[in-house]
This record gives C-alpha cells, structure tokens and sequence, in this order.
C-alpha cells in the first residue's frame, strides 16, 4: 500500500520545491485556493488526495508516495473543460508575439503592468481571466480561458492593430448606433492630424498633444456594447468626455446611457463640460492626476 505523504514531503521525494508542487497541483486541477487554503478537488480525491486533520499541524492534505504526473518537466494539463492559456498561446491564434499580445490586453484594460509581468484587473476577471504566478521565478501572469479568442472586443481591438477593416458584422453594428457621429461628421484638424466634430473637442485634443500625452479619439469601449469614447488615454487607462449640446433631448438620453455604461464597467472617466474646456490648463491637469497620469 502506497505511503501518503504531506505536500512538502511529496515535493522533497520528486526533488522539487513544495511551492513548485502546489503549483503543478493546482494547474493539474487537484487542488485550488480559497480564503488562504488549499481546497482538495474531486480530481485530486481521484488521485488519492484526502484531508488529515492533525493535533499538531491542523487541516492538511496528503498524496499518495507514487503521484504521478503525466510530465514531470511541466505542470500538467487541467482537464479540457476548465483548460485555460497564456498570453503566447493567443498570441499564436492571431500570430502575435506574447510581448504584443499582453501589449494588447493591457491596452483593454484586462491587464497591469507589475514591477515584473502582469495583474489582472476587474476587467480582467470579468471576462474570464485568473491571476497565476509563475512557480519558478512567482512572476505573476494571467491565465484565460480558450473562449477569450472569439470574444469581440478582442477581435475588434486586435484588427485594429494589424491594420485590418472591421468585419461585415461590426460594421453592421457600427452602423445601426452612428446616428450622431454621422449628424456630427468630424472635419476640424487637430494639431496632431486628427479629425473631430467640434471646436471644443479640437481645444482637448490639441491640449493633450502639447502636453505630450498620447491619446486615441473615439476608440471604442472595451466591451460587447457599441460604445465609443471621446478620447482616450492608454497611460492609466482613462476616458474622457466631452458633454456638449445639453438642449438637445436625445443628446441627453444618449449621455445618460454612457455614463450608466462607464459606472456599470468601472472605468475610470474624466467629464468635461463647456467652462471646462475654457479652463483647460487648470482643469486637466488636475483631473488626469487624480487616475496616475502627469501633465507637466
């Protein structure tokens, strides 16, 4: 009858670390953590895993001496329908590097730069993403599940960036919620070449190139809504907008709605109203500074 062992002395038996275990453990879907303890599952039960409750060490979890793994260089597979990928494997699916991919989720908003790798964000985890850490060097990353590939912000967002034209279906799409970008059609040059729909968003958008903030006008929502923004800043992932035509009652409804999506999300959104925009280099300033990023 085989010898069960503690995880640390399972780990010492296989000539790796008990945090390099815990995390093949974990990634093999034996074991997950909650509120700070490891949490035997049904797929570890089948292993031979069971809970010993000690008088001396309390709660823990035992294996089997001969726990085997299918490779031992690597931490094994979870099983399919929980399978989850890396930032390189979706690279691969849209032949992007894992550099330019993560580049990507960040820009998003899924993802954070840490001092070293990445942190998911609120966004992140709505949209499926785990927090991990690499159990050689615990460099954090995320992990996704394998459905993230089709989700559209992605897609759209990825397009984008290789150049490519929106779908027939995103265009259909753009098309039936452009009512107002059509009525307003952008033709005043910013400094920076942009083309906008209002001498006030000119005035923002020329403020921000002068203060060498980079800046995108009117990207789109990282969500399935067909939402766009006024402008957009990708250091500290703010949104601006710019709140004109306050006798118009459509206008109004659709502002609304807007502000119902920012908060819903949690993005983090700077409004602007006219007075503002005749004060700019007292008001953004200090507006921007309150999300982490410097003006001047």
């Amino acid at each position: 009858m085989s010898k069960a062992l503690s995880t640390s002395a399972l780990a010492k038996t296989k000539g790796i670390t008990g945090k390099e275990l815990f995390s093949q453990l974990e990634t093999s879907g034996y074991i997950q953590r909650e509120d700070n303890e490891w949490k035997l599952l049904s797929a570890g039960e089948n292993a031979g895993g069971q809970y010993i409750d000690h008088p001396k060490y309390g709660k823990y979890i035992t294996w089997p001496e001969t726990l085997e793994f299918t490779n031992e260089t690597t931490s094994p597979p979870p099983p399919s329908s929980d399978k989850l990928v890396t930032a390189t494997a979706i690279g691969k699916a849209f032949s992007l590097s894992a550099n330019r991919m993560n580049s990507v989720l960040s820009e998003l908003g899924w993802i954070e730069k840490a001092l070293k790798g990445w942190t998911i964000t609120a966004s992140g985890k709505s949209v499926g993403g785990e927090q991990k850490e690499d159990f050689r060097s615990g460099i954090p990353y995320v992990a996704w599940p394998k459905s993230i590939t089709e989700n559209k912000s992605l897609k759209t967002t990825i397009n984008e960036v290789q150049g490519e034209t929106q779908s027939k279906e995103a265009k259909s799409e753009a098309s039936d919620n452009s009512n107002f970008r059509e009525k307003f059609e952008a033709k005043l040059r910013t400094t920076d070449g942009h083309y906008v729909r209002s001498k006030a968003e000119m005035l923002i958008d020329n403020w921000l190139y002068m203060a060498e903030i980079v800046h995108a006008y009117e990207r789109k929502l990282p969500i399935e809504e067909e939402v766009y923004c006024d402008f957009y800043i990708p250091t500290g992932k703010v949104y601006i907008e710019y709140w004109g035509y306050e006798n118009d009652s459509k206008y109004l409804h659709r502002k609304a709605q807007k502000q119902a999506i920012y908060k819903q999300y949690g993005f983090k959104l700077i409004e602007l109203e006219d007075k503002d925009v005749q004060n700019l280099d007292d008001v953004l300033p200090r507006l921007l500074l309150k999300h982490g990023v410097q003006s001047y």
